[in-house]
């Protein structure tokens, strides 16, 4: 008697008989410092289709959480911006390939969320991903600059990433946060990113995307739920550097945000305006995080 696939005898009839079995859900957790931990206080909120069927639950992070993702994102700062800008771009090259390779679950997932085209959103994203990985070792010799000074000095001005950057990520959930996340982080700075609300799933597979592209655990941290309740902590924590409220649709949070981080005189971007995220995104959002240092050096006599 010949046996079947799953080691079960067949019916006499040579059919195979397939056991039934339950499906495996995924999990989407939070991103921290390198692991996928839950929420500290265990609440989730439920993530729906474009046309209302339920999807997964995702993490509805805390005030602890965001805590512990900025202290994550500053320990990580100083291997991260100490690699040399070569490096930065090898591991954000990797992470396009990665990307590349899960192309299908990426398209899946956007297609769920009601982007149309997701193939070709997720092809620009990797494009994305590419192009700013062939930034991170020129912008130095673009915003850096020789200065000419009435005296027998070397004056020589040179960017230097800011810190740690609190990213509000807009609604579209891959594109639009490739980029803004890649010109943080390609420039030095470690972040944490508040994903899309409404469709938070693709930030978390990018995670995993990120946690298996050799970045650093620590360098980018994400985390799901409510915006409005998430973002003023991070506006006023004390050991954030600057603040990208490009997800921040609401105008009065807008308003609140840029009031708390003036506390510790953060910088902050606040685009305004509607975004074409497949138009060539030119060098503001490398440029917008980054410090000028200015060194002063005699010339030999």
């Amino acid at each position: 008697m010949g046996g079947t696939a799953d080691g079960q005898a067949g019916d006499g009839g040579g059919t195979v008989r397939t056991p039934d079995r339950l499906a495996v859900r995924k999990t989407y957790k939070l991103y921290i410092g390198g692991a996928f931990p839950r929420s500290e206080s265990g609440r989730s909120y439920p993530v729906t289709s474009s046309s209302g069927d339920f999807l997964a639950n995702a993490s509805r992070a805390s005030r602890k959480d965001a805590r512990d993702a900025v202290s994550a994102a500053r320990k990580a700062f100083g291997g991260w911006s100490g690699a040399t800008a070569y490096n930065r771009g090898q591991i954000l090259y990797r992470v396009a390939e990665m990307l590349e390779g899960r192309r299908a679950q990426f398209a899946a997932e956007l297609a769920d969320a009601g982007t149309s085209g997701a193939g070709a959103v997720v092809d620009a994203a990797v494009d994305r991903l590419v192009w700013y990985a062939g930034w991170s070792d020129k912008i130095a010799a673009v915003a850096g600059s020789s200065n000419p000074v009435a005296g027998p000095y070397f004056n020589i001005s040179s960017p230097e990433p800011t810190g740690v950057v609190a990213v509000v990520a807009p609604d579209d959930p891959l594109l639009g946060l490739v980029s803004v996340l890649a010109p943080v982080i390609v420039t030095g700075n470690t972040c944490v990113v508040i994903a899309s609300e409404r469709a938070p799933l693709p930030s978390i597979t990018l995670a995993e995307v990120l946690a298996t592209s050799d970045l650093p655990g620590g360098v980018v941290n994400v985390l799901t739920g409510s915006v409005a309740e998430i973002a003023p902590w991070l506006a006023a924590h004390m050991d954030v550097n600057a603040l990208d409220l490009t997800g921040v649709t609401d105008e009065a949070l807008a308003v609140a945000c840029e009031e708390a981080a003036a506390e510790n005189l953060k910088r902050v971007l606040r685009p305004g305006v509607t975004t074409d995220w497949y138009a060539d995104p030119g060098t503001r959002r490398l440029t917008a995080f980054l410090e000028t240092k200015t060194v002063w050096h005699p010339t030999g006599v």
